[in-house]
């Protein structure tokens, strides 16, 4: 089966690449439709064939006003291009649209040449607009439905198409999010020269990923405030002004306020005790995937799929925006060492078990094959 695999932007290459590997080692022929990734190198392409087709002149500072403005110039003729392109494919798997307003009257055709269906797919890894403009919920509506199928990672992702947009429960399907084992499969002497970004023989929670107001990062910092025998890591990029954050911050918070490549975000990962994510709303998360990845602790909120995720013991869970909820289960955690270990033997067996790629490959290859033997579902 050919299998196209399209993220024209390169928002998620951790994911892209991980999801080809795994399609490509279970049978697929697998190309990955991307654009050149501005903040580093990604993952060489294993088993499958990477293709930068998107924005080839788009090479200004990333998310400067001059790259956005060539993104645009650029964007229909690349997706018409790709339009082209897709002929060779027997399925085509979105997994962004970069202009989604435009991109629903791009899409490649839904028949080849043959005379055979091409299913169409699109991952919703942002579910639903987090704060929704008018028109936008219907618009995303129209969107969906001119795709065969819809893959979310949670059931709570599916709820709320089905609920809130009313797409049909039948198109729309669960596929959790893979764990992202390329990241941790480095000896931890090689992780950044072997050392951590901080030298510290205190417990470590980290947080980590692009700062956004959704994250809840001062959330975490109200909830630290009294924690003095331990370190919290806030390491990623900033899309908001974290001026504010980091002059309320305790005296034992360290910032990181840049993108982490992946040659140094095993260090972040392996000298962490535990993985904070606060978030006020999510679906999925890379950043939980990774921290399985490694074998990590998790302390969640209670939003999207994260109870999902919390119910393999690898996680414990707490009200969304109630920083005393949380700086009371950061102080059990941190004073708990056995629960910590417990827990971290749990992230182990989900990223060996359902959260694994070999599984979730096969799960994807077996819509991909009931799509195309049932055109009309």
């Amino acid at each position: 089966m050919r299998v196209h695999v399209v993220d024209p932007s390169a928002y998620t290459p951790p994911y892209d690449h991980a999801l080809c590997r795994a399609l490509g080692l279970a049978g697929a022929d697998v190309e990955l439709f991307t654009s050149h990734f501005a903040y580093g190198p990604v993952a060489p392409a294993e088993g499958y064939e990477r293709r930068e087709l998107f924005y080839r002149a788009a090479r200004f500072a990333p998310g400067s006003s001059a790259q956005r403005a060539a993104k645009l110039a650029e964007h229909v003729p690349d997706m018409l291009r790709y339009r082209r392109a897709a002929r060779a494919a027997d399925v085509v798997h979105f997994q962004w649209l970069t202009v989604q307003h435009v991109d629903g009257h791009l899409l490649p055709r839904r028949q080849t040449a043959a005379g055979r269906r091409r299913p169409l797919v699109l991952t919703a890894h942002d579910v639903l607009p987090r704060e929704p403009r008018r028109g936008q919920l219907a618009a995303q509506r129209r969107l969906y439905e001119r795709f065969d199928a819809v893959v979310v990672h949670s059931e709570h992702g599916r709820a709320r198409l089905s609920g809130e947009l009313g797409i049909d429960p039948d198109r729309v399907h669960v596929i959790p999010h893979g764990v992202f084992a390329h990241l941790a499969d480095v000896p931890e002497s090689a992780a950044a020269g072997g050392r951590a970004p901080f030298q510290t023989e205190k417990p470590v929670v980290l947080c980590f990923g692009l700062m956004r107001p959704y994250k809840g990062i001062d959330v975490l910092l109200e909830a630290w405030r009294g924690i003095e025998d331990a370190e919290l890591w806030i390491a990623g990029m900033p899309r908001m002004d974290i001026t504010h954050l980091r002059e309320i911050a305790p005296p034992s918070v360290r910032f990181v306020p840049r993108f982490i490549t992946d040659s140094e975000l095993p260090a972040y990962f392996q000298r962490a005790d535990l993985v904070a994510l606060p978030y006020r709303e999510i679906d999925q998360s890379g950043v939980l995937f990774t921290a399985l990845a490694f074998g990590k602790p998790l302390l969640l909120s209670d939003v999207g799929g994260f109870p999902e995720v919390a119910a393999t013991g690898a996680a414990r869970i707490v009200p969304a925006g109630d920083p005393a909820a949380l700086h009371e289960m950061l102080r059990e955690l941190l004073g708990d060492p056995a629960a910590l270990t417990a827990m971290a033997e749990r992230a182990r067996a989900a990223a060996d078990g359902s959260y694994a790629w070999g599984t979730i490959a096969r799960q994807t290859l077996d819509l991909y094959e009931s799509l195309r033997e049932n055109p009309g579902r």
